[in-house]
């Protein structure tokens, strides 16, 4: 993932960086050996659950006189692979009580008021967070899987366009017509997709955002345009997709509807390990969507980003986005 997609949108501010489907899931202690199966459904299976300890928060020291700040974190949600039990907050007792506020239906937001640090003082929020996430295997079976006639109001926004993922694009749109146009159901129309973009952009690392349509035409992108073009290409074919974001990473999902109109989204690795309608991955999922309303911001967001804001400062506060896991030893991995 672009270190830039992890900035925060900072006033006033020096930044240090930190180093660090329903269906329920099986509770387990931290560090126990899960159990394999935890859901098996006839088109979804979780796997694998694997319990981890998070802390999410931030730390502000102000050097001079600052007032009126405005902050916000990131903190998951609950999706189908993933439970969410928020163990603890703590905050210094200049910090007013957190709000919370989930953005379209996708990330779920801290929200953090400071009125005033005299010079020298510091504040700080930490959230520590169970996250239990499991692994998504493929389907075994496809039978009947199918874009839906009728979409759902929920997931129309998965076939628009989003920021860097142009669909009207010419040169997405013609080879959008190309790639699977022969694909006997759209399960496998998908799968030409995701193996047509991983053969035709080549991987490679860059901080820039370029977006589906220039990673197309110059041929090279990362984990964000491999997750952009997959998805442009998929909704131009009438296959509802949409990114997921984790830390460090991003990676799309598709949605197709059973024989009996029922709703499932299957993951897909873009860049990385070939992993199509599963997902082996631990880390939490922090996002769902690429097109996010913040209210303040006239332009929706592809990747909701923490932000620090300040009404007035003598000097650059210095501030600290914490995300870090915190239990690391003894974790099971996913084919234990």
């Amino acid at each position: 993932m672009k270190s830039k997609m992890f900035s925060a949108v900072i006033a006033l501010v020096t930044v240090i960086s930190s180093n660090q489907y329903s269906g329920e899931l099986l509770a387990q202690p931290p560090n126990q050996r899960p159990t394999k199966h935890v859901v098996a459904r006839e088109n979804v299976s979780l796997v694998h659950p694997q319990n981890q300890r998070w802390r999410f928060g931030m730390e502000i020291t102000s050097p001079g006189l600052t007032t009126g700040i405005s902050a916000t974190i990131t903190l998951p949600l609950e999706w189908p692979e993933q439970k969410v039990v928020i163990v603890s907050q703590e905050k210094s007792d200049n910090v007013r009580p957190v709000r919370m506020r989930t953005l379209g239906n996708g990330v779920q937001q801290g929200m953090i008021s400071i009125t005033r640090l005299n010079p020298g003082e510091s504040a700080h929020v930490y959230f520590t967070i169970d996250v239990e996430r499991s692994i998504m295997e493929a389907p075994q079976s496809i039978s009947g899987l199918a874009r839906p006639e009728i979409v759902p109001p929920a997931v129309r926004k998965y076939l628009l366009v989003s920021p860097f993922i142009e669909i009207r694009d010419p040169a997405i749109v013609k080879v959008s017509r190309e790639v699977g146009y022969d694909a006997e159901n759209d399960w496998q129309r998908a799968e030409l997709i995701y193996d047509w973009v991983r053969e035709r952009i080549r991987y490679q690392f860059d901080e820039k955002q370029r977006g589906a349509a220039e990673a197309l035409k110059i041929g090279v992108g990362d984990c964000e345009e491999l997750t952009s073009l997959f998805i442009a290409m998929c909704r131009n074919n009438g296959i509802p997709a949409r990114a997921v974001w984790i830390p460090g990473h991003c990676y799309p999902e598709f949605y197709l509807e059973n024989a009996a109109g029922q709703g499932f989204w299957f993951p897909c690795q873009a860049a990385g390990t070939r992993a199509f309608g599963a997902m082996p991955e631990y880390r939490p999922v922090l996002q769902k969507g690429d097109s996010i309303r913040v209210p303040g911001n006239s332009r929706p967001q592809r990747y909701v980003a923490e932000t620090l804001k300040a009404v007035k400062a003598t000097a650059n506060p210095v501030v600290k986005f914490i995300r870090e896991r915190v239990d690391t030893e003894n974790q099971p991995t996913p084919d234990q």
